[in-house]
């Protein structure tokens, strides 16, 4: 099974020849993002980077998106739409609630966290978990601060 970066890669070349340019751009510019995370972390493109380079950018996107949509600006709105909805192709499913629910309760348990102060342990735990990949971990942070006093 290939990749998600392989896929992209794939993807772009599909997208050229069908001459697709808004998804040839927007997936372009993914591969671009992602090659640059790579070079700064100093590592290799791995599925972790990946995926959270794809995350950045789609919660960039849904970010001005929404500055946009308080200017009035219809056609940006729509432009910035239509990229997300290209780009969040590639991200994983995620967790279903109820298995988030049940890691959180172990993970936090394991750690021994008992308050907010203590948030740090837990999302530090939950990154070296094999679900990790799957955890958008902006929602679990507020998850965590909900259990946590």
């Amino acid at each position: 099974m290939p990749t998600t970066y392989e896929t992209l890669r794939a993807d772009i070349v599909a997208a050229m020849k069908a001459r697709d340019t808004a998804a040839a751009t927007a997936l372009r510019t993914m591969d671009a993002a992602i090659q640059r995370a790579a070079l700064d972390a100093n590592k290799p493109i791995d599925e972790a980077l990946v995926v959270a380079t794809f995350r950045k950018a789609v919660k960039n996107l849904a970010d001005a998106r929404a500055e946009f949509e308080k200017g009035g600006r219809a056609d940006l709105v729509a432009a910035n739409t239509a990229e997300i909805a290209i780009l969040e192709k590639y991200l994983p499913r995620g967790l279903d609630p109820a298995k988030l629910e049940a890691l959180l309760t172990e993970v936090i348990a394991a750690t021994g966290a008992t308050s907010k102060k203590e948030m740090g342990k837990v999302i530090g735990a939950l990154k070296q978990r094999p679900e990790a990949g799957l955890i958008d971990f902006g929602a679990v942070s507020k998850l965590i601060q909900a259990r946590l006093p």
